[in-house]
């Protein structure tokens, strides 16, 4: 023990200054190095270790907290102010913490512009300047580009002394505004639809499912592409309950509507599918088209081989027609002599006839890009939209086919083929007088035989059309009666 006086004395005073001296501060590096001695007796030393140690053990552990707050976002948020220690104090941080780097008091860093006072100017006199002065504003715009997406790069426009205008600020940010909602729109439409020889990830998906449970071998590629569908060719699995061809095509049936808008004309009339149509849901209305075709070919063509059909959502396997994954061409590419290209006119006339007559189907979509000539032999193909002559369309669809088919084997020089109106009697069995053969008058013809069916149809719920005579001859064309 000892006086107050003896305190406040000077000598003691210098005695606990020596004292304190003989203890200098330690820096990390010091730290470090200190870590490795055996033992210490300074106390304060072992302290600044402990806290040394604590310090990285909390940095850790807000960085995993951090880590794991942000996530895979695009946007992260920093918790660089709640650290103990930063990289530039310590020596030894590693490369990861780069990011961690303190930028506050980084000198290469603009200056944002000062704000502007609530008052609205600043100075006097002639020096005033208020907050609709040109240079000022150009400056506040270049700070703001700050605020945009974190994709749009605006680079250092501070550093440079930029100055944009109103009219260039806001032409920019209604430009970042259009593409945020462009490339949110590009996003869902490449997630949720099947494009331009590509598939959706659903699709995918069940197309893998496929191959997983043996329907496939293997998918090899795309082979066609048209306004409703993407074509894959695939080799067969090895299924014991239902046997698959060597070589088969995968039908996609694309889940967007902007190519093939008229789409649900083919649909909503069809009674076999008028109560379950829904304009609303794009994916139920790919998947009736699906289930349209796989009818079509199963229970309408009954008098050609059957095809081997099976049907998964909106993904259909059909046979391959072609020989080692080179598909038939169509018609309109193949190069056929003058005797082929009659015999193929002659096969398509009477396939049309069977089609209508004997299958009860219109193929509502008939020209040379859907028949294909493979061995001497024409094949028809894409009938999703066929419907059946009692249709409100059905009569119109035939003669839109009659057209091009007698058009195109007109062109290619083939003296029998019939004209239009010729074709259209001749396939529906009709009598439809042609006339001066006005196409207008004639189409007006169809219009009317189609609302008198529609209308029998509607009381009586059959068919009306009147079939061949026992001679071979077209029956003639009677008024309505209800008797």
């Amino acid at each position: 023990s000892c006086s107050l006086a003896e305190v406040m004395s000077e000598q003691l005073a210098r005695q606990l200054d020596e004292e304190n001296n003989s203890f200098p501060a330690l820096t990390g590096s010091e730290l470090l190095t200190a870590d490795e001695a055996a033992d210490t007796t300074s106390d304060l030393m072992l302290a600044q270790m402990l806290q040394m140690q604590f310090d990285r053990e909390f940095d850790d552990q807000l960085r995993r907290e951090e880590k794991k707050f942000n996530g895979d976002s695009k946007v992260s948020i920093s918790f660089e102010n709640y650290r103990k220690v930063h990289p530039y104090e310590d020596s030894d941080s590693s490369e990861d913490e780069v990011d961690w780097q303190d930028t506050r008091d980084d000198p290469y860093r603009a200056e944002k512009p000062q704000t502007t006072p609530r008052k609205g100017f600043t100075g006097k006199g002639k020096n005033i300047t208020t907050k609709h002065d040109e240079v000022t504003c150009g400056r506040k715009n270049t700070a703001r580009m700050d605020n945009f997406a974190p994709e749009v790069h605006v680079g250092d426009g501070l550093g440079m002394d930029l100055k944009l205008s109103n009219q260039v600020f806001n032409s920019l940010k209604q430009h970042c505004y259009s593409e945020q909602r462009r490339s949110a729109r590009l996003h869902e439409k490449k997630e949720h639809s099947t494009a331009e020889q590509a598939v959706d990830p659903r699709t995918r998906l069940l197309m893998y499912k496929m191959v997983n449970a043996g329907v496939l071998e293997n998918i090899n590629g795309c082979i066609s592409t048209g306004k409703e569908s993407v074509v894959f060719h695939a080799n067969g699995g090895s299924l014991e309950e239902q046997p698959v061809p060597d070589e088969v095509v995968l039908k996609v049936f694309k889940t967007t509507l902007n190519e093939f808008k008229n789409r649900d004309r083919y649909i909503k009339d069809d009674y076999r599918f008028k109560d379950r149509f829904s304009k609303l849901n794009p994916r139920k209305i790919i998947r009736l088209w699906a289930e349209k075709e796989m009818h079509n070919l199963w229970s309408r063509w009954w008098s050609f081989p059957p095809p081997d059909v099976m049907k998964k959502k909106h993904i259909l396997v059909l046979s391959f027609i072609g020989k080692d994954h080179v598909p038939a061409p169509k018609l309109k590419d193949a190069m056929l002599g003058s005797e082929d290209m009659k015999d193929a006119y002659y096969q398509v006339l009477q396939m049309m006839q069977k089609l209508y007559q004997e299958c009860n189907l219109v193929h509502a979509d008939l020209s040379e890009y859907n028949i294909l000539w493979h061995e001497g032999k024409v094949w028809l193909i894409d009938v999703s939209q066929s419907v059946e002559p009692t249709h409100p369309h059905g009569l119109e669809f035939l003669f839109r086919d009659c057209r091009n088919v007698a058009t195109f084997f007109q062109k290619r020089g083939v003296s029998e083929a019939l004209s239009v109106y010729e074709l259209f009697n001749t396939v529906s069995g009709l009598n439809v007088p042609v006339g001066a053969e006005d196409e207008a008058e004639f189409m007006a013809e169809i219009v009317a035989l189609e609302k008198r069916n529609e209308d029998h149809v509607q009381r009586r719920g059959k068919k009306t059309f009147p079939v061949a005579t026992e001679d071979g001859g077209p029956p003639p064309l009677k008024p309505d009666t209800d008797d």
